[in-house]
């Protein structure tokens, strides 16, 4: 992201980079990027499906240890409401590579580097446990922040060189250097700091001696996400004839950069000076210009929206929407900008392509994705009507391509989420409310699966819902507390053998995938089923939920399936807690009994040779 090479060659100058001791002050914090290096610099599975619940300890211990500091945070979340060609091509090649990471994952080949499918799912909701402000973007995310940060005089947390050209008076903080783990041992007037490094555009300008209002030409010359020079066939060449190479010397690009815009003081200036460097004589160099200017405009801020939202709890002016946003209905912003609605539901009603995730999984068999189609297909539905379609984009093999989806008619609520998994109300009274859309899940799940899962691959699911039903919400110090249960089946990660069985993976995978797009259609149904946490408290306070992060834990639900396949029985792993024992039951018994439900993974059905990952 930003503009490449920009990042080492600030951290190669290290005068542009104070230390500092940061402590008692609001901060805003781009959540995107924060939960992608938490996820990515812990110890977290990365193989068997993600714990989540790890991942969670790590959000947790972050936000503590700036509550520790008295550290105010703001946490944005990007709404993904840019769309380009540019952008677009830009996105298209970070799928393929994360398909590229997948396959190798599940070769063993690495073991490290794909983020999993619901992080974004239960960053959100760890957030609202721990009371952490939080917005999602309807604009541009790096704007948005820059534009709140500058209305409240606070720094930025990010990782991203494009801050490095944000003109932020009260600084930029890179995460790389922000030794937050450290926060609990550094001391200063009896109160905590967390040790970092702090810059600013004044310091960088009057280093390198050039206007502050150039910082955006000299980002867009260099070449950033949207405009590259050299790519649209117009590479510079200096006086000397030397060409700029900020790929292969960006040290030397930069400076010999900077000092040709040192002069300068207007932004107009320097571009139309710059026509005789990529002009070779020619005169057409309008449309390189045109690039430039339109580049240079993601530096400038749109009207404060977060402010108001953070301040009074209201969405976005619909007045003051961009012209490509116009298309949102109102009763949609407050909605995104709280979380409630996934935001790439501004992509669906623009008619721009979906972009399916991806998931470590047998690319010799269709996508995970392809299991919940028709619950998107609902989902797509109810927000176009008949107006079109929605073209997305997945896994073919180890290859990116486009497969299209039809639209489906509108219904209500309850009735269209349930008729949409195929599961009657009848289904579900017999289990606890809070486990009621998981347990949906899973029915929908055992009856579209790509590879019909076997009885050990359900009883692994369902013993590991009960076993975090079995953990008690957040403790005082901001942990969950583990019940005797879950205590009992943590021996089997820790006794047992981590190799992966990528049927398994796979059929997994399928959950997973069915869980996000149920989530996110509960939620543009105002949802008719209780959610984990937030959703579940704003509209059904008495109930007890659970964190969407104690759903799923890969390690954990991999070895329940070689241990149930080798043998166990599930009661011998409930430890004969009645209770627990209960639970277990009635969520197998309203699966498997249901009106509804195939014979396929029953006792009697398929056997384990003939399942996924038998």
């Amino acid at each position: 992201m930003g503009v490449l090479g920009l990042t080492s060659f600030i951290k190669d100058n290290g005068v542009f980079l104070t230390d500092y001791q940061f402590r008692n002050s609001k901060l805003i914090i781009d959540g995107t990027n924060l939960y992608h290096l938490l996820y990515f610099n812990s110890r977290v599975d990365q193989q068997h499906g993600r714990d989540y619940d790890d991942f969670e300890d790590q959000v947790c211990e972050f936000f503590k240890a700036l509550r520790d500091c008295s550290i105010e945070p703001y946490v944005i979340i990007d709404g993904g409401s840019d769309f380009s060609d540019k952008k677009f091509e830009t996105l298209h090649h970070r799928v393929q590579s994360r398909i590229n990471t997948a396959n190798n994952l599940s070769m063993g080949l690495q073991r490290r580097g794909l983020l999993p499918i619901l992080v974004k799912q239960v960053f959100k909701q760890v957030l609202s446990s721990l009371k952490v402000s939080y917005a999602q973007c309807i604009f541009e995310a790096d704007q948005e922040i820059t534009s709140l940060a500058q209305r409240w005089n606070c720094p930025v947390l990010y990782n991203d060189s494009d801050f490095y050209i944000f003109d932020i008076q009260a600084g930029y903080l890179p995460f790389s250097h922000f030794k937050w783990k450290n926060a609990s041992v550094q001391r200063w007037s009896s109160q905590n700091y967390i040790p970092c490094k702090w810059y600013t555009t004044t310091s960088f300008c009057r280093q390198v001696n050039i206007n502050r209002q150039l910082l955006p030409v000299f980002a867009v010359i260099a070449g950033n996400d949207y405009v590259n020079l050299h790519n649209m066939g117009f590479p510079i060449r200096w006086e000397d004839h030397s060409p700029m190479e900020p790929n292969r010397k960006p040290r030397v690009a930069f400076n010999r950069l900077l000092k040709w815009l040192a002069p300068f003081q207007q932004q107009q200036e320097a571009l139309d000076s710059l026509s005789l460097l990529i002009g070779h004589g020619e005169t057409n160099v309008d449309a390189a210009l045109q690039a430039l200017s339109l580049g240079i405009k993601t530096y400038q801020l749109p009207p404060d929206c977060l402010e108001r939202f953070f301040n009074d709890g209201n969405a976005p002016d619909p007045g003051l929407l961009q012209n490509h946003l116009s298309v949102l209905p109102d009763w949609t912003l407050l909605p995104l900008m709280k979380g409630t609605l996934p935001s790439y539901i501004i992509y669906i009603l623009k008619c721009w392509p979906v972009i399916q995730g991806v998931q470590l999984e047998d690319h010799s068999f269709p996508s995970g994705n392809t299991t919940s189609r028709p619950i998107r297909q609902v989902l797509y539905g109810l927000l176009l009507g008949e107006r079109g379609e929605v073209e997305e984009y997945d896994r073919e093999g180890r290859n990116h391509l486009a497969q299209s989806c039809t639209t489906a008619s509108h219904s209500v609520r309850l009735k269209v989420f349930l008729e949409t998994l195929g599961v009657s109300q009848s289904t579900l009274n017999s289990v606890p409310l809070n486990l009621g859309l998981p347990v949906a899940v899973t029915h929908y799940w055992l009856r579209h699966a790509h590879l019909r899962p076997d009885l050990p691959l359900l009883q692994a699911m369902l013993l590991g819902l009960v076993a975090a039903n079995d953990s008690s919400p957040f403790c005082v110090s901001g942990f969950i507390e583990e019940g005797p249960v879950l205590e009992r089946m943590r021996e089997l990660i820790q006794r047992g053998a981590r190799s992966l069985d990528l049927g398994v993976a796979h059929a997994y995978c399928q959950w997973q995938r069915c869980m996000k797009d149920c989530l996110d259609l509960n939620q543009l149904l105002c949802f008719p089923l209780p959610e984990p946490q937030s959703a579940t408290q704003l509209i059904q306070p008495s109930v007890v939920s659970l964190l969407e992060s104690r759903l799923y834990k890969g390690t954990l639900v991999h070895q329940l399936v070689a241990k149930l396949r080798g043998g166990v029985t599930p009661d011998s792993l409930l430890m004969e807690d009645s209770s627990s024992e209960q639970l277990y039951k009635a969520m197998l018994d309203a699966i498997l009994n249901s009106q509804d439900t195939e014979t396929a993974g029953q006792p009697d059905g398929p056997s384990a040779d003939s399942g996924a990952g038998g």
